[in-house]
């Protein structure tokens, strides 16, 4: 069901300096370009069904010439208002990244609109019911369990490097991550954890929330290349063993590969060690 309204932001679109550089026209243009791409399918594309809304429609759905349309086109294009598909549609990077929002809080569904609850239904009832008494120590870290900061989980599951829980909660408790943060985290988390399968290379996670590496670049680590032999690698032995006996393996001084690999790392460490 088409929604019959879309978020605006005032402040952002008086405090948006590429668009304030605009003519009047070109940021009138935009607003309704805004309203008409609300309506656009994909949504925040200027398009109607498949169809692409040229400058030459636009301007008659706006009352305007068509040459003083491509003229504020030109103007918020250069600014770098809006962006073009492959297809030659216009459309709002602003308006995609809130529908992306709006759609992500909205799988939650009946959790209340956001998929950062979808366990919390399970863990509300628990936290509810008192402990007794005679509960054990253990319903301490239970508590601290289920009275997790929103999106905690994902990016604990994410990062999947499970030292230091209690710190990390206090780590991502100063932060406040907002949805969009959020998703940003968990994101890097999961691409950081892809570059550096090896936890033992990674930083905790509290010191990782604390130096927000949410926003370095991601560096996928090389494969370490093999220890190379004292006269290089198990490649090089090989074809120097094929040159030595050629055709016929009795010529060779070894009786095999390996008798003549053992032999040079034999060689080469007690000259190392001789001098």
């Amino acid at each position: 069901m088409k929604r019959p309204s879309f978020q605006f932001y005032p402040s952002d679109w008086l405090r948006d300096t590429a668009l304030r550089s605009c003519s009047t026209g070109a940021r009138g243009l935009w607003i309704d370009m805004i309203c008409y791409m609300h309506e656009g399918n994909p949504y925040g594309h200027l398009k109607v069904g498949n169809k692409v809304i040229h400058s030459s429609n636009l301007a008659r759905m706006v009352g305007e010439s068509e040459e003083l349309v491509e003229q504020w086109l030109d103007e918020l294009f250069e600014a770098g208002v809006y962006d073009s598909a492959d297809d030659g549609s216009i459309f709002s990077r602003r308006m995609i990244k809130d529908e992306n929002l709006r759609n992500i809080r909205a799988a939650g569904g009946k959790l209340g609109g956001n998929p950062l609850l979808k366990d919390k239904h399970k863990d509300n009832h628990e936290v509810n019911q008192k402990p007794t008494p005679s509960s054990s120590s253990s319903s301490s870290s239970s508590l601290i369990k289920h009275t997790q900061p929103e999106g905690f989980d994902l990016f604990w599951n994410s990062y999947d490097k499970k030292v230091g829980k209690p710190n990390a909660i206090k780590q991502w408790q100063k932060i406040k991550p907002d949805a969009e943060l959020i998703i940003t985290i968990v994101h890097k988390a999961k691409a950081d954890k892809v570059a550096k399968p090896d936890n033992k290379y990674r930083k905790d996670p509290e010191r990782w929330l604390k130096g927000q590496h949410w926003l370095d670049e991601v560096i996928v680590e090389q494969v370490v290349k093999a220890k190379e032999l004292p006269l290089g690698t198990n490649e090089q032995i090989e074809q120097a063993y094929r040159l030595e006996c050629g055709k016929d393996p009795a010529l060779a001084r070894f009786n095999s590969y390996f008798d003549m690999k053992n032999y040079i790392i034999k060689h080469r460490e007690q000259k190392a060690v001789h001098g």
